[in-house]
């Protein structure tokens, strides 16, 4: 098999992977479980993350954490602090975006970062100026990354992979015929089990058996997604590095509750927040939704949903929660004990351009349209949630997650000069040296 033979660098996208992020911040936080395993996510009572020394022990994403003290005994479990985590991934993006204006926010804790044309900037090759990266991020948060660079994103992504954690890959166009030599095919970002499943019929096993496919087989068989993964995998830059996120098709809202329920509601009332919460985005971004997809998740971790169609597009709570309860009494069983609910607003088009229909009520719509701009002016003010509809009560009546069992991330329990409870600044959390 010939390898794949390109120009070293036609352009260089750099991805970049936190390292065990959410357990790794709680080891900054908190700097006496440094080398200890660490498991966050005991107000859930399943594993959220995991630090490389639990995962060592046998602790995995998404374990009973019963099942995770039997592996491991000695691991300090504590509860998810999300807002720690946000602060410092925006100090993670801040260090990205001094090296490069083109970075791409993928997640809280990955993202890519097009380095092309850089190498005069930073007087060097693209493999020191991802080293100054990595060390950075070191040095000012105290959390190690792994880090790829290629030309192509789904390059960089393998290489990011290669060699975890605290990694530093990189894969010029004459070597990619190494990397992908022994890869699984279904490791391949972008290919699920289903795709390799059937490349394995034709006898496709490996990314690199993928790549050297004959063009004409890979158009014939494979919709356009796996042909550009294919152009991908060769080196061809399909899919570029953008500053802002894509266009949305959809606006998803979830809420894991611990203890689970199986009073309606209450159940009810969680959907009803996951709604103003997916209206609030929906109208940020000047959008409206045309369906609406309601689904509950029981302690047993089964799922139940329904997906309704709107008479006209909408991202007004008031105008949507006569669907939603229609759409919870489809899913919603008695006695049934419920963890986790989620709205889906799909569908969604440019609100500007929704027609009114015979049987709208123009006026009626103007007034609610001015009614959630004071709202929406009222929250940027003064917190989210500032004012929110009373079907959503319930879930400030029954505290979540804190408390109950001393599970109160310590972020929480700081307040930065001029912020309340209900509103937070986007500060930094700490400057870490070490």
């Amino acid at each position: 098999m010939q390898p794949i033979t390109i120009r070293s660098w036609p352009q260089a996208i750099l991805h970049v992977d936190a390292d065990a992020f959410f357990a790794s911040c709680e080891q900054v936080v908190h700097p006496e479980l440094k080398g200890k395993p660490v498991i966050t996510g005991r107000e859930r009572g399943i594993v959220a993350a995991a630090s490389y020394e639990a995962k060592a022990k046998g602790v995995k994403t998404g374990m009973r954490l019963s099942e995770a003290r039997r592996v491991c005994p000695e691991a300090v479990v504590v509860p998810s602090d999300y807002e720690t985590y946000s602060l410092l991934s925006l100090r993670m993006y801040e260090i990205f975006r001094r090296f490069s204006p083109d970075v791409e926010e993928y997640s809280i804790d990955e993202a890519f970062v097009d380095l092309t044309g850089l190498r005069r900037t930073f007087h060097g090759p693209y493999g020191k100026i991802a080293r100054n990266i990595q060390e950075t991020v070191e040095k000012e948060l105290g959390l190690t990354v792994s880090i790829g660079v290629s030309l192509s994103k789904v390059l960089a992504k393998i290489a990011s992979k290669h060699g975890k954690p605290h990694g530093l890959t990189l894969i010029p166009g004459r070597d990619i015929h190494r990397y992908l030599l022994r890869l699984p095919i279904e490791k391949v970002w972008g290919i699920g089990p289903n795709t390799s499943a059937f490349l394995r019929k034709f006898g496709i096993t490996t990314a690199l058996e993928y790549a050297r496919k004959d063009e004409r087989f890979i158009k014939g068989r494979l919709s356009k997604p796996y042909q550009e993964v294919w152009h991908e995998l060769n080196g061809r830059n399909i899919y570029p590095v953008t500053n802002e996120r894509e266009d949305y098709q959809s606006i998803s809202k979830t809420r894991t509750f611990t203890p689970a329920s199986s009073l309606a509601p209450f159940v009810f009332a969680q959907l009803s927040k996951n709604l103003e919460n997916a209206c609030i985005k929906a109208r940020r971004h000047g959008l409206a939704a045309t369906r609406l997809i309601v689904f509950l998740r029981s302690q047993d971790f089964r799922e139940s949903g329904v997906e309704l169609k709107l008479n006209r597009a909408s991202a007004y709570p008031t105008e949507l929660y006569a669907l939603l309860r229609e759409g919870f009494q489809q899913v919603y069983r008695p006695r049934t004990r419920y963890r986790l609910t989620g709205v889906v607003l799909g569908g969604l088009e440019p609100e500007q351009i929704s027609q009114y229909t015979l049987f709208d009520n123009p006026a009626k719509i103007e007034k609610m349209s001015s009614l959630y701009q004071a709202v929406d002016t009222l929250s940027k003010r003064f917190g989210k949630h500032t004012l929110h509809h009373a079907a959503s009560l319930p879930t400030k009546l029954q505290v979540q997650h804190e408390g109950e069992r001393g599970d109160i991330p310590s972020r929480k329990n700081k307040l930065f000069r001029g912020e309340n409870e209900r509103q937070r600044l986007g500060l930094p959390f700490l400057n870490h040296k070490v």
